[in-house]
């Protein structure tokens, strides 16, 4: 484990958290950070980088640090310089095929760290990039949200080991920064001798799609034919996806919100690296009629259709026109509500707000790079919760990045102080 620099217990101050409070007009501003000397002239490969997720990360890398050389990479020539000429001189396009080996290899030969933002990740058969990128001895994030693809990835540990690349998976904002947040809760428990960490639950709500497109549309409909996986009391379980209700207090800005059980992969790797026996994730969206539409899904639709992603394609398709037409009165404000309750009774929240998903995951994910180019990272294949991937003493740099523009960003609190009704939220629901 990596040493500590920074006080066990980390509380931002007054000062801090109101300095996540922006005006709409600079909500998608970021301040420039100093990277390390032999770093400075680092270059960022971007895999999506013409879509929503990669292309709101080259954006954020390109705020955080204009003379960072940020390559975006996709099919379209087209989608390519336009997103080149909004990113400024230092920017170039490269013209990639993620599913043929030779493409990656090439175009990961002259970067420093690649970026797979190009999903969705359910149904994937293989990790192409990651593995071109232990060949080329390249540093690899991830934004996957796939249960399989993620530990698909970390099987390749020993490999980028041997190759000393150094590879993050669920690098974005949820999983990701949402990780993080948990790990610094269960640590802060930890230090102040809370007994145990006994139930750690991720909450997750979206208006709309969040203003990510099809892909994220593909991702929801993908994650509904998959079983979901929950821990109670340190034993595996096994539920139907989009179940298990819960009204969730996600406090200002947010307030209470309908969420369900998803598939998530922050769910079996906090279990196995915090060891906290119970754990769940469940996500909601907004207006309340998608969420009945999606639960409807999972009742009426067969499992095989759900899980083929060329059938979903087409339901994408079908949707999408609706949906962004839904989206321009829901808006897309995205809150991520963390609880940890320890064995003494205690309980602590994290919760991270922010009025843009579209603006907040590229900044979330420009973290994570800004914390690899500045050798937070170990070599392997890590999990934003491991310290050999964010080390400890570089979480609360990570989070301070990742919640710029939030309106609400709070660590360590209890639940009566973030809540805008505040009461016990216990339904008789222990997952």
């Amino acid at each position: 484990m990596a040493p500590t620099s920074v006080p066990l217990k980390w509380l931002p101050t007054t000062a801090f958290i109101r300095s996540r409070v922006k005006s709409q007009q600079q909500i998608s501003t970021v301040e420039q950070v100093q990277l390390p000397e032999k770093t400075r002239n680092s270059s960022v490969l971007v895999l999506g980088g013409t879509g929503r997720v990669g292309g709101s990360t080259a954006v954020a890398l390109s705020n955080f640090r204009p003379d960072l050389r940020v390559i975006v990479a996709g099919r379209s020539r087209e989608k390519g310089a336009t997103m080149v000429k909004k990113l400024g001189g230092n920017s170039s396009f490269a013209q990639v095929d993620i599913d043929d080996m030779k493409s990656l290899e090439t175009a990961l030969e002259d970067v420093d760290v690649v970026v797979h933002a190009a999903g969705p990740f359910q149904q994937a058969k293989k990790c192409s990039v990651l593995e071109a990128a232990i060949k080329t001895k390249t540093a690899y994030i991830d934004v996957c949200d796939d249960t399989s693809y993620a530990f698909r990835a970390k099987s390749l540990q020993s490999k980028a080991v041997a190759a000393n690349v150094s590879a993050i998976t669920t690098g974005g904002i949820y999983p990701g920064v949402s990780n993080v947040m948990a790990a610094e809760l269960v640590r802060a428990a930890e230090s102040e001798n809370r007994k145990k960490p006994e139930r750690l639950r991720f909450n997750y709500y979206t208006a709309g799609s969040g203003g990510a497109g099809p892909t994220i549309l593909a991702t929801s409909f993908l994650l509904l034919g998959e079983e979901v996986v929950a821990y109670s009391k340190g034993e595996k379980v096994k539920l139907k996806p989009y179940s298990g209700m819960l009204n969730v207090d996600f406090g200002k800005g947010i307030g209470k919100r309908d969420v369900y059980l998803l598939n998530l992969p922050e769910v079996r790797s906090a279990h196995e690296i915090l060891g906290v026996p119970t754990v769940s994730a469940r996500f909601g969206t907004a207006p309340f009629f998608w969420n009945w539409g999606m639960e409807a899904m999972t009742r009426l639709l067969p499992e095989e259709f759900l899980r083929d992603r060329s059938k979903v394609q087409r339901l994408v398709e079908l949707f999408d026109p609706f949906v962004r037409a839904v989206d321009g009165i829901a808006g897309e404000r995205v809150s991520i509500r963390i609880d940890l309750e320890c064995s003494d009774g205690r309980s602590t929240v994290g919760i991270f707000s922010h009025k843009s998903l579209s603006v907040s995951v590229g900044t979330s994910t420009a973290a994570f790079v800004l914390a690899v180019l500045e050798g937070s990272t170990q070599p392997g294949v890590w999990f934003p919760e491991e310290p050999e991937g964010i080390a400890i003493e570089a979480r609360e740099n990570l989070l301070k990045r990742a919640s710029q523009g939030t309106f609400n960003f709070v660590m360590n609190k209890p639940p009566w102080m973030v809540e805008t009704d505040p009461k016990e939220l216990g339904l008789g629901i222990y997952l």
